[in-house]
């Protein structure tokens, strides 16, 4: 929406946005979550809003408790999990790693709860969510939080875990999404 607003007030909007009927179809594209042409989606971005407007139930669940006591951790993930199994909403469990400023055991620990409760639910896991965003200087400004760049690389990393969930829960958003995405490709190599 905040796209839609700085674009429409722009000394020199884009088409879509000359006039007030381009603005409110805009604004109405907007809250129907459909794509709008004053923000170019990332993958990612384009995932949840197709998953907000189909309503496709999946959860992410991922923790970055360091400290908090192991059995803690496993009782919390172990709980969302099951509250969403009985809600019929798939889960992708996201691992994540702790420095071993609390010691290697609780570090081994720490990474061992996650493919653990994976396992016990029957639930894919991303093995760690910040690869290649954690202590990379590009994708993140304090090392650990990711930046844009780093956002993207999160999602590139579990796209191939979201996208059987989305199959398996609507077979044809998932072609949609496929489809705009070789779209989106296709317009940008000319």
């Amino acid at each position: 929406m905040l796209a839609i607003a700085r674009k429409a007030q722009s000394p020199k909007p884009s088409a879509p946005l000359s006039d007030r009927a381009g603005t409110g179809a805009e604004v109405s594209r907007f809250l129907a979550g459909r794509a709008v042409e004053a923000h170019r989606e990332r993958l990612f971005d384009r995932v949840a809003r197709v998953a907000r407007r189909h309503r496709v139930p999946i959860l992410l669940v991922a923790t970055g408790l360091r400290g908090v006591a192991i059995p803690a951790i496993e009782t919390n993930l172990s709980t969302m999990i099951e509250t969403a199994q009985r809600r019929s909403i798939r889960v992708l469990l996201c691992g994540m790693e702790t420095l071993p400023t609390h010691g290697w055991d609780y570090a081994l620990a720490f990474h061992n709860v996650f493919p653990r409760v994976a396992s016990r639910y029957a639930v894919p896991l991303v093995p760690f969510l910040l690869a290649g965003v954690a202590l990379t200087p590009d994708m993140s400004s304090d090392g650990i939080h990711p930046n844009a760049a780093g956002a993207q690389r999160i999602g590139d990393t579990i796209w191939p875990h979201v996208e059987p969930l989305l199959q398996a829960s609507a077979p044809s958003v998932v072609r949609q999404l496929m489809a705009a995405e070789r779209s989106a490709e296709s317009l940008a190599l000319h």
